[in-house]
């Protein structure tokens, strides 16, 4: 720095008393330096002092450490690399650009400071006075100098500290809001380490109990295998008791038949004896009294003939299964590969069912429209509609020749209908809710209805009554239908389960127990071994019908399964779904396919004689040919 000489002795002292301080280091200095007239300027560090005593406390790391077990090859790097250049940036130091500066002359400076300070008094008395001094000539501006270069750094270096002290309280402020945030991530990641811990320990625990409890089950095992042997046994025995049962009804039966003959034989019958009266028998017969003795004629003739009906005898020797040979035959690959091929709109209420004829082209439907229609194929016309019940229609059943049809409805009654005719022939009335279901007997001479009162009821065609009213389920029997040329019926009901009975006794002989929902519909393989059933969570099951045990359950849920039937190949089974859909279970390998094409509820599902068609009916009232 370069000196400054002969500056005047008053224009310093001014300064010296409105700054109160010295421009050299040491006091007594600018007194001897301005007794020699000439004063030098020397280049000093000065050392800031801390003006708050504000003692800072150095941040640990210690917790910014990689946690244990956690630790990562990409981010040891990454913040080895972050270290570096953090040290680099406070190693570096900044080197501001040199530029010209001009001085501050001693006049602005004084003033600067007074109004920094806010001496405003000061400031007026120092300016009148100095100009004063100036107009009088006692001061020369050019006299005066220049500040010297070390107070406006000092300033400078004063603002930056400022600026530098605010930086570090909000750095400490980060650092601290980063310290808590660290701390509750720790916590949190103590917590998911201990919750970790405490859902293995679980684990572990559940894993033990599930083996306690295999082996727990392992040891009932062979007590169950027992329990089997003696349910079998008694099953047997149970079934050569009844049969022991039926001999001995038998030979009650004949011995009281014989007693009533006997008794018969003994009685006489009194001749009727007339009482002639000639003047009414002379007297002319008026309209009304004819009329009256031509109805009590056609009463009496009825009368006798009803008497003359004689109820039928269940056949002792069964036909064999024709079905059984056809199976046989029957030889070629099962068919999947079904494809919508014709829509027809036959009701304008849903389908309820569809039944292909024994021999013919030609099925039936039945709707909620109170309707039953006989339709030819292929092309679906309609070629006789009958009327008669008066409410819905909810299933048909053809007799074995093809030439009659059983329908039964909602308005509590089967009736009878003649193809040939289109008319109703007989009507049987006793249900007293509903009729669900209705079948012939292989011989025509019986049908068997399932009503929603809990009952099923055997009728006699040619006696024209009721045979046997069947009692055990407790809810609605939905579904009925006879062994292939069998005197045996079977039963599904909303009960849940499924009941065998004999038609000869009305007498249910078995009971099959193992859906959990209440059962639509079970048919049999047309060769007559196995059973399938249907419940409203679309659960199907197969049963063997010879040992009365399950075989396998599908689940196809959660739509209700509303029909089930075999193909007549017994290899294919088909299911309406309550969602529309048609699943077809291949029996040999398992594996189930689906028919889409229905828009809403499926509710009934046949196959064609030869398997090569596949008629379904829906609740718009259609029913759809897939080939």
């Amino acid at each position: 720095m370069a000196a400054k000489q002969g500056m005047p002795e008053s224009a310093l002292r001014v300064l010296e008393e409105a700054l109160g301080m010295d421009f050299t280091a040491a006091g007594d200095t600018a007194e001897a330096v301005a007794a020699e007239g000439a004063y030098y300027l020397e280049q000093v560090t000065i050392t800031e002092a801390s003006e708050d005593d504000y003692e800072y406390e150095e941040i640990p790391d210690d917790n910014f450490s990689i946690p244990e077990g956690e630790e990562d090859l990409a981010k040891a790097i990454q913040m080895v690399q972050e270290q570096a250049t953090d040290t680099q940036i406070l190693e570096q130091k900044t080197v501001l650009p040199s530029k010209q500066l001009i001085p501050e002359v001693i006049e602005d400076f004084l003033c600067n400071f007074l109004i920094k300070m806010g001496m405003t008094r000061t400031l007026d008395c120092f300016q009148s006075e100095w100009y004063e001094l100036i107009q009088k000539g006692v001061t020369e501006l050019r006299d005066t100098g220049n500040v010297p270069d070390v107070y406006t750094q000092n300033m400078l270096l004063e603002n930056e500290n400022k600026n530098l002290k605010k930086d570090l309280k909000c750095y400490k402020q980060a650092a601290d809001k980063a310290r808590e945030d660290l701390l509750k991530t720790q916590k949190e990641r103590d917590f998911h380490r201990m919750h970790h811990k405490r859902i293995v320990q679980e684990k572990n625990k559940l894993i033990n109990d599930l083996k306690g409890l295999k082996l727990h089950y392992a040891s009932y095992e062979p007590a169950l295998r027992v329990l089997h042997e003696k349910h079998h046994t008694l099953l047997k025995q149970k079934m050569l008791t009844s049969l022991e049962r039926d001999r001995a009804v038998g030979q009650i039966s004949g011995l009281q038949a014989t007693l009533k003959h006997m008794e018969i034989g003994h009685n006489y019958h009194a001749s009727e004896i007339r009482v002639p009266n000639s003047e009414k028998e002379n007297a002319p017969e008026g309209p009304t009294q004819k009329g009256l003795r031509e109805a009590r004629e056609k009463n009496k003739c009825k009368t006798r003939i009803k008497d003359n009906k004689k109820d039928s005898e269940f056949p002792t020797d069964m036909q064999q299964n024709p079905n059984l040979y056809l199976c046989k035959e029957n030889i070629g690959p099962a068919k999947f590969d079904y494809k919508l091929n014709n829509i027809f709109r036959l009701h304008e209420l849903p389908v309820s069912c569809i039944i292909m004829h024994p021999r013919k082209d030609i099925l039936v439907t039945c709707g909620e429209d109170r309707l039953w229609k006989l339709v030819g194929l292929p092309k679906g016309n309609v070629l006789l509609t009958g009327f008669g019940h008066t409410d819905w229609l909810s299933n048909c059943c053809f007799h074995p020749s093809g030439n009659k049809l059983a329908t039964s409805s909602g308005d509590t009654t089967v009736k009878l209908w003649d193809l040939s005719k289109g008319n109703c022939i007989l009507t049987f009335e006793g249900h007293s809710h509903a009729v669900w279901s209705c079948t012939w007997h292989s011989c025509g001479d019986f049908v068997a209805s399932s009503s929603l009162d809990t009952t099923s009821k055997i009728w006699d065609v040619n006696s024209e009554r009721c045979r046997y009213t069947l009692y055990g389920h407790t809810d609605s029997v939905n579904s009925i239908e006879f062994f292939p040329c069998s005197n045996t019926l079977l039963t599904g009901s909303a009960d849940k389960s499924l009941s065998v009975w004999d038609a000869r006794t009305g007498n249910c002989e078995q009971s099959l127990y193992g859906h959990m929902h209440s059962i639509n519909d079970a048919t049999f393989t047309p060769r007559g071994h196995m059973i399938a059933s249907c419940d409203a969570c679309g659960v199907t099951k197969l049963w063997d019908f010879r040992k009365l045990l399950p075989i396998v359950s599908i689940d196809i849920g959660p739509s209700p399964g509303n029909e089930v039937n075999f193909d007549s190949s017994g290899r294919v089974l088909a299911q309406a779904s309550g969602s529309g859909v048609i699943h077809l279970l291949d029996l040999k390998s398992g594996q189930i396919h689906k028919l889409m094409g229905h828009e809403s509820e499926a509710h009934t599902v046949v196959f064609s004689h030869d398997g090569e068609y596949l008629f379904s009916g829906g609740s718009d009232g259609t029913v759809r040919t897939w080939s």
